[in-house]
């Protein structure tokens, strides 16, 4: 039997822009804390993200005590520092998808300083704790379950054994980043985490209940955000079902705890994957894509 082990942690307070690595972190009903917990939206509240501002990946945020600060990966901009806390300011409407709920405006120095990097005017808001947003009920396990600002999900979790597979068939690396996940696992064979349906670590407990379904946002490049061609050239060719190309598992965990990197993941119960990873036919897809990339 495959042994799970968290071999890193990421956050992202601000949805779409850079992320937080961590050692350990506090699981919440929402996800990990702070995780996609402010928004960027234009001034109808309707979220930005990367797909129409892919320079956001630049902008990298940093925690220290309740200070979060701002700043740009290669130029020397003047960096913007706000509270972790609730801002003490009057909610108003936000919609992220299907999903419409109240927000608090951080400060107006935080949103003209958004406006200045992107060129229009955007507001920077916070999901405060009396904001629900709540999971799709689809796939949720109670109708209690929430989530942050993230796309559809509380927690998403990719294993490293992924990432290499896609790796030695694409035809340019992928660093893990792209795919914005919160849990990096290691221990078991490619895509194990879409078998995963219910798991405990440390005090918490878990669900997988849908796979990610993967955007253009996972083709742009950290370090320039230029948008390339992989993963999603690759990754269509082996994890498309329908219309939708897969990469990752999304988890809503039940209770809350902490979590840390090495931590083993206590599997309890598994499920049939999305892609069937034993079947001759996708093994035969795999051997051919894999002779068509190496192909001079």
């Amino acid at each position: 039997m495959s042994k799970l082990t968290i071999t890193d942690l990421w956050i992202y307070p601000i949805k779409s822009i850079g992320g937080i690595q961590l050692t350990s972190s506090k699981v919440e009903h929402r996800g990990l804390q702070y995780d996609r917990r402010w928004v960027l939206a234009d001034l109808n509240g309707m979220f930005i993200s990367q797909r129409e501002f892919p320079e956001l990946a630049l902008l990298q945020p940093s925690i220290a005590g309740t200070t979060i600060t701002i700043s740009h990966k290669n130029k020397d901009l003047a960096p913007l520092t706000f509270s972790t806390k609730e801002p003490d300011s009057n909610p108003i409407n936000v919609t992220v998808w299907d999903d419409t709920m109240p927000a608090k405006p951080v400060s107006e120095k935080a949103s003209q300083w958004f406006s200045d990097y992107i060129g229009q005017p955007a507001q920077l808001l916070y999901m405060h704790n009396d904001s629900i947003r709540q999971a799709d009920q689809r796939y949720a396990i109670n109708e209690s379950d929430k989530v942050s600002f993230a796309d559809g999900y509380p927690i998403l979790i990719i294993s490293e054994e992924s990432l290499e597979q896609l790796n030695n068939l694409a035809s340019e690396e992928v660093p893990m980043g792209r795919f914005r996940a919160n849990v990096i696992v290691k221990g078991g064979e490619a895509h194990i985490e879409d078998r995963v349906k219910r798991l405990k670590v440390g005090e918490t407990e878990w669900y997988g209940v849908k796979p990610c379904a993967r955007c253009v946002m996972t083709t742009i490049d950290l370090g320039t955000a230029q948008k390339r061609r992989e993963p999603l050239l690759t990754l269509s060719k082996y994890r498309k079902v329908g219309s939708k190309i897969l990469f990752g598992e999304n988890f809503i965990p039940l209770s809350e705890g902490h979590i840390e990197v090495g931590q083993e993941l206590n599997i309890e119960l598994w499920k049939e994957p999305a892609i069937a990873e034993d079947s001759m036919s996708l093994k035969e897809r795999m051997n051919e894509l894999y002779l068509q990339m190496k192909r001079p």
